[in-house]
């Protein structure tokens, strides 16, 4: 069979384009002569949908819609994912579907049966699992219709029930599964080892149809993937883009597909997931404070390919704690992404600040709070420029600062988008080092320099925390991976280092939950996925 791979980039909502994409590339694949078209999960409304689905005519909305796709149809089927409102439920259920439309109607609809509800997913708060059988038959071939974490079960063992079980057990002649996944480093290879593992056991072909683009923190990488009985890939559409293309499920070659989880996977998953925010929420230009340090040039960089140079605009807010260097460094760098660059000293008004709170602050001495009234004028004056010049202001904080509150509330933390906040710092300088791979973007100074938040006379971020590779290590250990205090010590971290690091987490999730949005890059973000009271004492 020719399967029409309809890998796309939806818009949370929009149903409207999201029903003329799928249209379009309908009418495209059949006249590359394909069996079959799929889209990925949830396409007609994108994915997550969230709490639209508790709005009161989104779902009467998505059946309208798909009913004007299914007309588009004709004798070659096309299988697209749609929420299926659920009239016999007093709430608000729906159920995760997928509808098989052919000859101008949909002729049949396929339930989800396993509903995450662990990390960013949350499905049972909207979805009722689904009780309908799998298989339809077409062209003489036995076909299950799946939908995303419907086949995960066979590794992850999370539900009583395994879907694949049910399935190999009928002779399946193809399976598809409609998936909506996102990325983090090493997703591709779970996935290519998962749907291995999956043909061999049901001894058919797959068709693995991933969403691709960014919806707010989630990054969607496509990588659909076509693999035959005996669990090899014989087809693979591009990640991080949209494709339009045939897999033929009659070929014979196999390979064995190397999973990419290098900096170029980063590097095309932030650069894909700043276009998407700023785009889909109506932004065409980017702007980002410039303080000549690493992750302001990492920042920028990913936003001049994301959005183009001519639409990304970098500021330097000096104060008289400034280096001389850093302020070369951040010209260097305009000048080398070929970005708009303005000057906008801070000094005064932090002098004006200082002087109109000296009657409150008297004769206390001077801390952190002076410290964090530069980093509070530079948010002051960056917001002033997004609000005059309508462009999507930036963060560029990285997860290690973000983890441990190395960072300012109302500051450098102010922004719609923050770009790496899940990035540890050590990747950050990988990235760095790639994206200087073939000629020189970042100042060879910045990447070399001691990282400083120059908040205060000769500060460096090694006054404060330990050395980036232990840092990072403990807050993988003690964040990602739910490790206590007592095994991050016995793994051999200092005690002393270890308890600070991990009540510097503790303390400072007030500010994550005030912090921007963030593209996820690891297995557990800051954000949706991760829910860790404010006002809590539990720390062991």
């Amino acid at each position: 069979m020719r399967i029409g791979i309809a890998q796309l980039n939806p818009t949370v909502g929009d149903v409207t384009g999201n029903l003329a994409l799928a249209i379009d590339a309908y009418e495209q694949l059949i006249g590359q002569g394909v069996d079959l078209v799929v889209y990925p999960e949830l396409f007609l409304c994108g994915y997550p949908p969230r709490d639209l689905l508790l709005k009161e005519k989104f779902g009467d909305d998505l059946r309208d819609a798909l009913e004007v796709f299914a007309a588009t149809t004709g004798p070659v089927p096309a299988v697209i994912g749609f929420p299926e409102k659920n009239t016999h439920s007093k709430k608000h259920f729906f159920n995760n579907a997928a509808a098989w439309c052919e000859e101008g109607m949909v002729k049949k609809t396929f339930h989800k049966r396993l509903l995450p509800t662990y990390d960013v997913f949350d499905e049972t708060r909207y979805f009722k699992p689904g009780e309908k059988d799998f298989f339809i038959q077409y062209k003489d071939k036995n076909i299950a219709v799946t939908i995303c974490e419907d086949i995960w079960n066979i590794r992850q063992g999370e539900y009583d029930s395994d879907p694949i079980d049910e399935i190999a057990k009928q002779k399946p002649d193809l399976l598809l599964n409609l998936s909506a996944s996102p990325w983090h480093f090493n997703k591709d290879r779970h996935r290519t080892e998962l749907l291995s593992q999956i043909a061999q056991k049901c001894k058919c072909p797959i068709v693995y149809l991933n969403a691709v683009g960014g919806n707010d923190e989630l990054v969607f990488d496509g990588m659909s993937m076509s693999v035959n009985r005996k669990g090899y890939p014989i087809s693979i559409s591009d990640s991080f883009k949209e494709k339009i293309e045939v897999h033929d499920l009659n070929e014979v070659n196999e390979f064995n597909h190397s999973e990419d989880i290098s900096m170029e996977s980063l590097q095309q998953a932030l650069v894909l997931g700043v276009r998407d925010y700023a785009h889909k929420s109506g932004f065409t230009k980017g702007l980002i404070g410039l303080s000549g340090g690493i992750d302001s040039a990492v920042t920028a960089a990913i936003a001049v390919e994301a959005l183009g140079q001519e639409n990304v605009i970098g500021i330097s807010l000096p104060s008289s704690i400034s280096s001389q260097h850093s302020k070369v460094d951040a010209e260097e760098l305009a000048n080398n992404l070929g970005i708009e660059f303005h000057t906008l000293p801070i000094q005064s008004i932090v002098d004006s600040a200082t002087r109109e709170l000296q009657p409150i602050f008297q004769d206390r001495p001077i801390d952190v709070t002076e410290e964090n009234l530069q980093a509070r004028s530079r948010g002051l004056l960056l917001m002033a420029v997004s609000n005059k010049l309508g462009a999507l202001l930036l963060t560029t904080g990285n997860k290690s600062e973000l983890a441990v509150g190395y960072c300012t509330l109302y500051g450098d933390m102010c922004g719609g988008l923050a770009v790496i906040s899940d990035v540890p710092k050590t990747q950050v300088f990988k990235l760095a080092r790639y994206l200087n791979r073939d000629h020189v973007i970042i100042p060879k100074n910045t990447i070399e320099k001691p990282p400083s938040a120059e908040l205060r006379p000769d500060q460096k971020d090694s006054d404060s925390l330990p050395d980036y590779e232990i840092l990072d290590a403990i807050l993988q250990a003690y964040v990602e991976e739910g490790k206590s205090i007592a095994t991050l010590i016995n793994a051999g971290f200092k005690e002393e280092v270890v308890r600070k690091i991990t009540r510097l987490v503790d303390l400072n999730e007030y500010k994550r939950n005030q912090a921007a949005p963030g593209i996820k890059t690891t297995p557990l973000a800051f954000g949706v996925g991760r829910r860790i009271p404010i006002v809590q004492k539990y720390a062991n």
